[in-house]
């Protein structure tokens, strides 16, 4: 009340304190500071200092965007650059360290740990906890997000080592560890997908695809040996003992014995790991049926082996959906080309093939003509006609957002 309003005197006396602070920090920040010192320098410039001015009591009296930093660029970059270098390296031996402790655990044959039944690893969430951390500290020193994720630039490394040691333990066949990696493998792309601000778009699009190389071949490590197991049954499939005694059954009990050896993976890792063998099976499935050991003379057996292939993919879904898998959308796949089987009407066929390459746009024509060539009654006229009308539709069918890839892994 003692000076008039239109004096600011609150502005004056801030600016007059602002510069004599910046003028003793420069002298500081001239002299040359250890890491510690230059951190605790960089918190009073970017968070100290500006949180003074957020006080209601001084943010409505004092324009602190007027007053400006506390620090010329010229000095202050310097000082972030030494900060950050630091905290890269610190990640960086932090996740090595975090590595090592693992691969001493797989070297030493020691099976992984188990949570709820299920194996289990603490990398990821250890990898986690310490990017997190080091990232949201590295925001308040810097003052810019941008600058603080660089720090996590050191990942996609890290992940690439984590996969080396991957393929080692596949090699050594050392399958508890290799089912705890999945739950890791979710856990990673659930923070890379869920917390962007943590991360620059260009490491976390990397870390994703390294990611899929790692499941993949996780996946491979474990599904190649029930293949194996169920090719006797797979070799039944499409034939005339197949369409007669309905040898699926045995296919079926074995799946089921098969994919209870899974319980123990985690459940974030389960699902996708059920889901790629449900796909498997299916086009498993879908290439012995057209290799068309078994010949389908009349609208009787096409008939038979239409209610066969239905049954068949109901019977399928309902274990894999039993177990885990959220693929579903295969079983519609079988329940199409059993309605192929089934139809007679020319026409019809035409709009039922069109209907199912729009659905998946990697059916070729390749695919079509062995399906097809499963009704022997089928004239080449009207077979003709019908692969004409698939291609022409093929030609203006652009794939759409829920379309989806099914028949290029069906080798004719």
């Amino acid at each position: 009340s003692c000076y008039p309003p239109q004096s600011n005197i609150c502005q004056l006396y801030a600016s007059l304190y602002h510069q004599t602070f910046s003028a003793r920090l420069r002298k500081i920040a001239d002299f040359g500071l250890e890491d510690k010192d230059a951190t605790f320098l960089l918190r009073w410039v970017n968070e100290y200092y500006p949180g003074i001015f957020q006080k209601p009591e001084l943010s409505s009296e004092i324009d602190s965007a007027a007053l400006g930093k506390l620090l010329p660029k010229e000095l202050l970059e310097p000082l972030e650059e030494q900060y950050l270098s630091k905290q890269k390296t610190d990640l960086s031996d932090y996740m090595n360290q975090v590595l090592q402790l693992e691969d001493r655990k797989w070297s030493s044959g020691e099976e992984a740990k188990r949570e709820d039944g299920c194996y289990t690893s603490p990398l990821a969430y250890d990898i986690i906890q310490g990017i997190n951390g080091m990232v949201n500290a590295a925001e308040k020193v810097t003052g810019n997000r941008q600058k603080a994720q660089t720090i996590t630039h050191q990942l996609p490394g890290f992940m690439t080592k984590y996969n080396q040691l991957q393929s080692v333990l596949q090699v050594n066949k050392q399958i508890s560890h290799i089912k705890a990696s999945l739950c890791c493998v979710e856990q990673f792309r659930d923070v890379l997908l869920g917390k962007n601000h943590l991360f620059p778009h260009e490491v976390k699009e990397e870390c994703l695809v390294l990611l899929m190389d790692i499941e993949l071949s996780a996946h491979s490590c474990l599904l190649i040996p029930i293949h194996k197991i169920l090719k006797p049954q797979y070799k039944k499939l499409g034939t005339t003992d197949w369409l007669r005694k309905n040898g699926f059954e045995k296919l079926w009990r074995s799946l089921e014995v098969e994919l209870l050896k899974f319980q123990d993976v985690p459940h974030l890792g389960r699902q996708e790991l059920i889901g790629r063998l449900h796909q498997e099976v299916t086009e498993e499935y879908v290439r012995r049926l057209l290799r068309r050991d078994v010949k389908l003379k009349d609208p009787e057996q096409q008939q038979r082996a239409s209610t066969v292939i239905t049954q068949n993919a109901e019977s399928l879904n309902t274990l894999f959906s039993r177990m885990g898998s959220k693929r579903d959308w295969l079983k519609e796949i079988l329940i199409k080309i059993a309605e192929v089987l089934r139809l007679q009407d020319v026409p019809a066929l035409q709009m039922h093939i069109a209907s199912l390459g729009s659905a998946h746009p990697d059916l070729s024509e390749k695919h079509v003509v062995a399906l097809l060539k499963l009704k022997t009654n089928i004239s080449k006229m009207d077979r003709k006609k019908i692969i004409t009308t698939f291609s022409d539709t093929m030609k203006e069918t652009r794939a759409g957002g829920d379309a989806r890839l099914f028949f290029f892994k069906v080798e004719i």
